[in-house]
């Protein structure tokens, strides 16, 4: 497996979540999990390929948002 999706989704959270101030409600959330994949999809990286790293995209999301260690469940 390609670490490409780690790399993408840690300086994507990085820059959308961890400057910010977003609140760790589902909308916030969901709307976060959207961009994200868009923004992966114009960089060339597939949903599959992220979440083959860090599990679900969403979990890892909200527990960046509230200071988690999401961790990946095999």
């Amino acid at each position: 497996m390609s670490e490409r999706g780690a790399e993408f989704f840690g300086k994507w959270i990085t820059d959308n979540v961890m400057r910010g101030s977003v609140g760790a409600d589902i909308i916030s959330v969901a709307d976060l999990t959207t961009k994200l994949f868009a923004d992966a999809k114009a960089a060339g990286i597939s949903e599959d390929e992220i979440e083959e790293e860090v599990g679900s995209a969403y979990d890892a999301i909200r527990a960046a948002i509230v200071g988690e260690d999401a961790g990946k469940s095999d």
